[in-house]
């Protein structure tokens, strides 16, 4: 559950009734379930979790946009289950777009479908030659008639394979750069669009390539306007990065509380781990590091609820340092285990295979760094 006392001055009284009871939830039901042994099972349970936590009502923040409510939620579920935090992570990114431009008619299809966990959403952004650099997206959609054709193929795509439907970005005037780019939702039973191959990480997690080949789609489709897409891409990541950035604290959290209980009970030459000052000197500086990431993370979301139309500096800044302080601290915790925290059916270990995608997706490290500096320089 996450340290309420450490962003107490970002909170309000009700998040003390939320966390306590995504707390009790992730007990209650995604603790128990076991670690997927591989891709297809992975699968599976991410579609059992879709629905339990559409049946319990946690995504109903993502509809509300209160930021603050969804790092909580992440944060629980990525200390118990990263898998769980993909699940709720990617039905805010496929609906967020939805939310921000959608027509009235897409958003009454897709959003009460979205939110009770019947609908499992997905975004498609990435190419094999367009990560960082979005303007270098080649899927095209052309206009015709009442519909626009889609043609190109997108790669590590979470969910791709098992989503109901894709929030794709692609080109509609490749002269114009990233001011060409357009969003579309496009379902994923649509004629030409296809499932290509399923792309496996160390950590279970469903990805895999899509590809678009003459897929037809109507105009009502579209979420925002020709040309938007760049524009809604950022606007959706600008207020989900935080929640990056709390799924790495949850992360961290359960990797500090693995090495704190080892560190008490675990003796080597004749007294616990814990009273070495070097062991010390690293539980200190775990702590530390995760309480300075806590506090960006809910500072950042604190804005977006309060009205912030964008919070991009404070965005990068939370996902940039948490997520690279959740690495050295489960880096950190894996050291102070020793052998058991190579081993592959220990916590730390699985944490160890699944913070380091958090440093890439939703913009590398590097990448925040140059948002940081260029909100600086404006």
């Amino acid at each position: 559950m996450p340290d309420f006392g450490a962003v107490r001055a970002f909170l309000e009284p009700h998040h003390t009734d939320i966390g306590h009871r995504v707390g009790d939830f992730v007990t209650r039901e995604i603790a128990p379930l076991p670690v997927p042994v591989d891709d297809a099972a992975a699968r599976a349970q991410a579609r059992d979790i879709l629905g339990r936590l559409g049946r319990a009502g946690w995504y109903a923040p993502i509809a509300e946009q209160h930021m603050r409510d969804c790092c909580l939620i992440r944060e629980t579920l990525a200390a118990s289950s990263p898998l769980a935090d993909a699940v709720f992570a990617l039905q805010a990114l496929g609906a967020t777009p939805i939310l921000l431009a959608g027509n009235d008619e897409v958003k009454r299809r897709w959003m009460p479908a979205v939110l009770e966990g019947r609908a499992m959403a997905s975004f498609a952004m990435t190419e094999s030659e367009a990560g960082s650099d979005v303007a270098a997206i080649a899927t095209t959609a052309r206009p015709d008639g009442a519909d626009y054709v889609l043609n190109g193929a997108k790669t590590f795509i979470s969910n791709g394979g098992l989503a109901d439907f894709y929030t794709v970005f692609a080109s509609t005037d490749r002269a114009r750069g990233n001011k060409g780019l357009t969003c579309f939702l496009v379902p994923a039973d649509t004629p030409g669009c296809r499932f290509v191959r399923p792309l496996m990480l160390s950590a279970p997690h469903p990805l895999g390539d899509i590809a678009f080949e003459e897929c037809r789609i109507p105009a009502a489709n579209r979420l925002g306007a020709d040309g938007d897409g760049f524009k809604l891409g950022l606007a959706t990541l600008d207020r989900l990065r935080p929640t990056v950035g709390a799924a790495a604290c949850g992360m961290a959290q359960r990797a500090l509380s693995e090495a704190l209980e080892h560190a008490a009970a675990r003796r080597q030459f004749g007294r616990p781990l814990a009273e070495f000052q070097l062991i010390q000197e690293k539980l200190a500086r775990m702590a530390t590091d995760l309480t300075a990431a806590r506090l960006l993370v809910y500072r950042a979301a604190w804005e977006t609820d309060q009205g912030a139309e964008r919070v991009t500096i404070e965005a990068a800044m939370a996902k940039a340092f948490a997520t690279e302080a959740a690495q050295r601290i489960v880096d950190d915790a894996v050291q102070i285990l020793g052998g058991r925290g190579v081993l592959a059916e220990h916590p730390v270990d699985r944490l160890y295979r699944s913070v380091r995608a958090l440093r890439i997706y939703e913009g590398t490290t590097e990448i925040q760094h140059l948002v940081i500096a260029g909100q600086l320089l404006k």
